[in-house]
């Protein structure tokens, strides 16, 4: 019994079934927009930099300074960890797109492998590190950007869903540790 064939085929299938209601919905002008905006807005993490240090920059205080300079060394911490021995360890490839198949908006073609999604580990970094002491309406309003960024990249065929899902698990562990380790 080949253990990693069966979780190959188990994980396909996953991502087949995530990626069918993102085809129905692949085309539509205004999802297009959305998605492949989000998509590259978080590259390099510079939504989450953008709101981590926009109150800092509107009316600066060493507690929002500090609160931006942690965020943004716990995205650099994630990007680091992530994009280096992680992926080197997984070095799964990135889906293809079909012959023919044209995206209708620019997009940065990222140099790393697919598995976990960098975009979605660094969502649930920046979502953790930003709520800390925030209402529930500003948390919510992290977690629906976050969710708009990692869906992004099934939507855009960057990542496949397994490697959303994997990227949030591990990004959720890194931010939970993170919020611990820095102020």
């Amino acid at each position: 019994m080949d253990v990693s064939a069966i979780t190959r085929s188990a994980v396909d299938r996953f991502d087949r079934w995530a990626d069918a209601p993102l085809d129905r919905l692949r085309g539509n002008a205004v999802a297009d927009r959305v998605f492949y905006t989000a998509s590259e807005a978080a590259n390099f993490s510079l939504v989450w930099h953008a709101l981590a240090w926009l109150p800092a920059a509107i009316s600066p205080s060493p507690k929002r300074v500090v609160r931006a300079v942690s965020t943004s060394a716990a995205l650099a911490a994630e990007s680091a960890l992530v994009n280096g021995p992680v992926k080197a360890v997984f070095r799964r490839e990135r889906p293809v797109l079909e012959e023919g198949t044209r995206r209708p908006h620019r997009l940065r073609t990222p140099r790393t492998t697919s598995f976990p999604s960098g975009h979605a580990t660094a969502t649930m970094v920046a979502v953790l590190m930003l709520g800390r002491g925030r209402g529930p309406v500003v948390r919510l309003g992290l977690t629906a950007l976050g969710a708009v960024v990692a869906s992004s990249r099934v939507y855009v065929r960057i990542h496949h869903a397994s490697d959303v899902l994997g990227g949030l698990v591990i990004g959720y562990g890194l931010g939970r540790l993170l919020r611990r380790l820095l102020p």
